[in-house]
């Protein structure tokens, strides 16, 4: 979507250039997991601070994310995924992750997903002492001027999510993405695939250009 939707009542939020995750206390139990269902804790060992504010049987939806000079750095966050704890042990004291919080799906055992996005939205501003949430907004004209100033900040767009939704797992029903694009011309060599098969495309390969001697992998925007 190239225009964020402006009617019909919506909330609108950064998209953050990190790994989506669900932060979860299971009784006592900690837990981070992607949106794949794979464990994450363990290479991000920092974030069970994070974990330890949540009461016994609440959970967070939000994004795991790593910032460098002011900047989001996704390349760092990819170094993390390492077989090797010592690997992720050095990198997680010197440049720590962050958990980005922007939805609250469990409560003390509540269902709290099942409530419209604006009453779960409300509940971690007041209940979450201690854990980033992420800015949100009903006036479209502050979306657009984040559309257009934090790209900048390494951040990937804006979200939309329509109000009075309940959360919706693996769906992307009353939701909208909108990315800032910058034109360029390029020659691309080659394409990388994602993990598992050979589709989708996650990366491009650009071939050297009159303005760019070494160029740098086109990491295409995740769905």
């Amino acid at each position: 979507m190239s225009e964020l939707p402006a009617q019909g009542g919506w909330r609108y939020e950064p998209k953050w250039d990190g790994f989506r995750g669900v932060l979860e206390n299971d009784g006592g139990e900690l837990a981070l997991w992607s949106r794949n269902g794979r464990p994450l804790l363990r290479y991000f060992p920092e974030l069970r601070a994070t974990g330890e504010l949540l009461p016994p049987h609440s959970a967070l939806d939000g994004e795991i994310v790593i910032a460098r000079d002011g900047k989001l750095d996704f390349d760092a966050m990819q170094t993390r995924l390492h077989p090797a704890e010592s690997r992720v042990r050095k990198p997680s004291g010197e440049i720590p992750a962050t958990f980005v919080a922007f939805d609250l799906l469990l409560w003390k055992g509540k269902p709290v997903h099942e409530q419209p996005i604006e009453k779960r939205r409300a509940q971690p501003e007041q209940v979450a002492k201690g854990i980033a949430l992420s800015p949100v907004t009903e006036d479209v004209e502050q979306a657009r001027a984040w559309l257009q100033t934090l790209q900048a900040a390494g951040f990937d767009g804006v979200i939309a999510k329509k109000l009075g939704l309940p959360y919706l797992p693996g769906s992307r029903a009353g939701v909208a993405q909108v990315q800032p694009y910058t034109p360029a011309d390029c020659v691309v060599a080659g394409v990388r695939f994602q993990a598992g098969g050979r589709a989708p495309i996650a990366t491009l390969l650009p071939g050297p250009s009159a303005r760019a001697r070494t160029p740098a992998p086109c990491r295409l925007p995740r769905r």
